[in-house]
Parts: C-alpha cells; structure tokens; sequence
C-alpha cells in the first residue's frame, strides 16, 4: 500500500503562482511513477502531468504544458506541482497518484486538494 497526502491547495489569483505538494509514505521502494490529476466541478478526472520515479522524466497534458512544472524529491519521498499563470479552468480537486512498478495504472490516490483560481 501507498498512502498519499497532498498539501497546498489555495486560493490564487489568475496569473499568480502555487504550488502542490503530495507526501507517500507506506510502499514507495518500487515506484515506478507518480502523477498529478485534477477533477472540475461535473467534470470527470484528468491526467496534469506524470514523472517517472527514477528518471525523472516528465509528461504534461496539453492544458498544462509551459504552465506547470512537476518535480519530485527521491529522498523525502515528495511530489511537487508548481502551478504558474493559472486560469480560472484550472480550478478543481488536484489529486496525487502513485504507480508502483509491480502494477498497472495509479492505482493509489491521495484525498484531493481544492485549488481555486480567482479573476
């Protein structure tokens, strides 16, 4: 098992900066990759950005491609989500995901933290 704990969540101006930060503890010695999502209001949750756990090598959807930048902390055992410029549609539950290297998908989640982007 891997337990997840976002943290970082907030009220931001449109343009401004924030920045999400998830915690694993439990099961983190075969990750493989970890990624942020986020789910709108009546809308279905969506793939931000993944990062391969030893590599580092990183993958951005489209809406967040040169805004956010997703970084990790190997040691500490850290997930980073540095959101630059957002705009009011990046308002939503931003969730942290793991993906140990023994399953397929992210299949374990942390609770969610709300971001809400303001004019």
């Amino acid at each position: 098992q891997v337990q997840l704990v976002e943290s970082g969540g907030g009220l931001v101006q449109a343009g401004g900066s924030l920045r999400l930060s998830c915690a694993a503890s439990g099961r983190t010695f075969d990750l493989a990759a970890m990624a942020w999502f986020r789910q709108a209001p009546g809308k279905e949750r969506e793939f931000v950005a993944s990062i391969s756990w030893i590599v580092g090598n990183t993958y951005y959807a489209d809406s967040a491609k040169g805004r956010f930048t997703i970084s990790r902390d190997n040691a500490k055992k850290m997930l980073y989500l540095q959101m630059n410029s957002p705009k009011l549609e990046d308002t939503a539950v931003y969730y942290c995901a793991a993906r140990p290297s023994t399953e397929q998908g992210y299949n374990y989640w942390g609770q969610g933290t709300q971001v809400t982007v303001s004019s």
